[in-house]
């Protein structure tokens, strides 16, 4: 009796595998060893990135914001603390985009907290 292999699934997971590397360099595009290891590597990539993306937006809000009231004499830690005292409840995200785009709300904001 013949050796029964399944061809057709095994088939189907190495297309699979060179279709997700699409794009790669040299072997890692079109041998199935190199390419699935290159996808491991770059799909671990995309998992912890996908997290660390929140973290490094929040940074460049903090450092928008700190831009925008060290033109009224504060510091950003000066300015969130008299923030939250305030019970003003406006996020990080928002007051970056008011430093950036609408410096004169953003100016009301300052002169409130102040």
């Amino acid at each position: 009796m013949p050796r029964s292999v399944n061809a057709v699934a095994s088939r189907a997971r190495r297309k699979k595998v060179l279709k997700q590397t699409k794009g790669n360099f040299l072997s890692r595009k079109n041998v199935i060893t190199v390419a699935k290891n290159t996808l491991d590597k770059g799909l671990t990539y995309a998992y912890r990135d996908r997290r660390k993306k929140k973290g490094e937006f929040r940074s460049l809000w903090i450092t928008r914001i700190n831009a925008g009231v060290r033109q009224f004499g504060m510091s950003y830690s000066e300015f969130i603390g008299k923030l939250e005292k305030k019970g003003i409840t406006l996020n990080r995200k928002t007051l970056a985009d008011l430093a950036m785009n609408h410096p004169d709300a953003f100016k009301a904001v300052v002169e409130k907290v102040k």
